[in-house]
Order: C-alpha cells, then sequence, then structure tokens
C-alpha cells in the first residue's frame, strides 16, 4: 500500500470527509460522539487549520483508493490553561492536535511520519516549541509521544487521565515545503 500525506485545503468535499474521519476516531478511541466544547477545531477546520499561514492540518490517503487513514493538525498554542501562562505563548509554541491512525495501520512508522511532518511545519514557520496533550488511558499513547522527543509537563491526575507534554524545537534543517509526502506501509 502506498501512502500519501497532503495539507488540507479548504475543499468542502475534503473537509468533510476528514472530520467523518476524525469523529469515527474519537468514536473509537474514547467511546464519544461529538462534544461542542473539545470538537469546535473540527467543526471549524478552516479557522483553525486552513485560514492562518502558522497552521496547518495534514491527512494520509491510500494513494490506490483514496481512503483517509492518518491525520495530524498543527496550530498556535490557543488554550488558557493557568499552569502553563508562563511558559507557552501563541507566538512560540505550537501544539499537536488529532493525530489518528486507522487501527489497521498502526505499527508501521505512519504515525512518527505524521508527526516528523507536522514538526517540520512548526520548524519552517518559526515556532521555538510543541505542546501537546494526550491520556494515560490511550494505548500507546505516552510511549509514543516520549519516544518522539517530548517530555511530561503536567500529569493533571483527572478523570480524563489527561498528561501535558512538550518538546523544544531543535533548529531543523529542511528542504522548502512539500505539500505531498509519499510513503510506503507495509501492513
Amino acid at each position: 500500500m502506498n501512502v500519501v500525506i497532503k495539507e488540507l485545503c479548504n475543499n468542502p468535499k475534503q473537509i468533510h470527509d476528514v472530520q467523518e474521519f476524525l469523529f469515527k476516531m474519537i468514536k473509537l478511541e474514547f467511546g464519544y460522539d461529538y462534544v461542542p466544547e473539545w470538537h469546535q477545531d473540527i467543526v471549524h477546520m478552516d479557522e483553525f487549520y486552513i485560514n492562518s499561514k502558522k497552521n496547518n492540518f495534514f491527512v494520509a490517503y491510500v494513494e490506490e483508493t483514496g481512503e483517509i487513514i492518518a491525520t495530524i493538525g498543527i496550530r498556535a498554542y490557543d488554550k488558557d490553561f493557568p499552569e502553563f501562562r508562563h511558559l507557552y505563548s501563541k507566538d512560540t509554541t505550537s501544539s499537536i492536535w488529532r493525530l489518528f491512525v486507522d487501527r489497521r495501520c498502526r505499527r508501521c512508522g505512519l504515525a512518527s511520519k505524521m508527526f516528523c511532518i507536522a514538526e517540520r511545519f512548526a520548524n519552517e514557520v518559526g515556532f521555538k516549541d510543541i505542546y501537546l496533550h494526550t491520556h494515560k488511558n490511550l494505548d500507546g499513547a505516552i510511549e509514543f509521544w516520549t519516544k518522539m522527543g517530548f517530555v511530561v509537563a503536567l500529569d493533571s491526575e483527572d478523570e480524563l487521565q489527561t498528561v501535558h507534554m512538550d518538546k523544544q524545537i531543535h533548529e531543523l534543517e529542511i528542504n522548502p515545503q512539500v505539500t505531498d509526502f509519499r510513503h510506503a506501509v507495509t501492513l
């Protein structure tokens, strides 16, 4: 199977297909449907990921069929967690959102590739740090993000088992932005 990773563009059909994939994955991973206070970025993808030059959303497709198999969003840090006001700013900190990989395509390097593309983008647009939050009850999540170079900034010890993590971006040497990434995946 060949995988093509592309930037999400302002195409209503493409956005709709990505939204369907995201809500399907949220239901599979977390067991719930649309929650307005948590999913505004999915409903308004153009505002959160497409219209700003410092934000982006990447989608992995099976080249032969066009099926969506993975996603990742990156945007300027836009949360207002009191415990992080002194650490993160929208000017220097990006944040990772919506990294999902279809269960059939896991453990083959696709999530790592998706993150590397997002990190490269963050570096190109001038961010110095990357923030994310994940959950201890997601199988392999903490281990994956640690492998990607993140460290735990705060374990919230809340009912959602939220863990906040961050990583400094070390001036990566990069080529000019490419919008069509090809990656071979063996299932």
